[in-house]
């Protein structure tokens, strides 16, 4: 579509900015490292992720959004076999799309060799609103191929494929911002989308934690499924975020772009 990575780049760009400027004016927990080897190496790797999906969009020009263009004129996927009004195919499109990333989420955890790619956003040891954009390029790839799969099976429009992106991508961003909320708020807001409290637990050291709350936009499925945890054991001052057997290497790029390949 046209202009949609201009969009889509100063949306990005315009929400960090936002959560950037609120942790730092009202900050969750205090900070264990410095902040700007850790922000190189964060940002090094989306870079290369960008780098990553721009290449597979030379071997395979239909990424997400194009897959949804390509599958709506070959009248491919559920969407284009049903007439529906348009706000509840998008709004239907939204939700599958946010379920199939909370069980890709959640396989991640689960299947061993998935789990050495993920621990790269893991690995770090303060979360903020960079920690978000810390993904293995290897991840990032496998991920695009899924969602090329999933749309070509739910055929939606293009606009919902956006939209879905730009909420998960502002979303991501907004839970692992060190951002202190009103206690009360986060109670309301953690009933419908998932908190930076809530998905602070998720990266927790302790298993049981870190095996729950895999939701990156809405909290219903962490409830529905029973993946959910209300609070760290040793709450959020006290709990420890990161890998049990690190130190400070995931701070160094070439480190944490070659964790997947190492023992641990």
């Amino acid at each position: 579509m046209e202009n949609e990575a201009t969009i889509r780049l100063t949306v990005f760009l315009g929400l960090f900015a936002v959560f950037a400027v609120a942790e730092r004016l009202s900050p969750r927990r205090a900070r264990t490292q410095p902040t700007v080897p850790r922000w190189f190496t964060n940002w090094s790797i989306v870079v290369l992720d960008t780098l990553t999906v721009r290449l597979m969009a030379i071997a395979m020009p239909l990424l997400a959004v194009g897959a949804a263009i390509d599958a709506g004129n070959l009248g491919w996927g559920l969407f284009n076999r049903i007439a529906l009004p348009v706000w509840f195919e998008v709004l239907t499109a939204i939700l599958i799309l946010d379920l199939v990333i909370w069980t890709q989420h959640l396989v991640t955890h689960k299947v061993p060799i998935l789990w050495r790619l993920h621990r790269v956003h893991h690995a770090d040891r303060d979360m903020d609103v960079t920690t978000a954009i810390r993904f293995h390029p290897v991840e990032i790839a496998l991920s695009m191929l899924l969602k090329i799969g999933v749309v070509y099976l739910l055929g939606p429009s293009a606009v919902a494929v956006i939209l879905f992106e730009v909420i998960l991508n502002g979303m991501a961003m907004f839970n692992h911002a060190n951002l202190r909320l009103p206690l009360a708020l986060d109670r309301v807001l953690r009933l419908v989308i998932v908190t930076p409290d809530m998905h602070r637990a998720h990266h927790s050291i302790l298993r049981e934690e870190h095996d729950s709350n895999y939701g990156f936009n809405l909290s219903i499925w962490d409830r529905l499924f029973g993946t959910y945890t209300d609070q760290p054991r040793d709450g959020h001052d006290g709990m420890t975020i990161g890998l049990k057997w690190q130190d400070d290497r995931p701070s160094k790029l070439g480190w944490s772009l070659l964790l997947p390949f190492r023992r641990k």
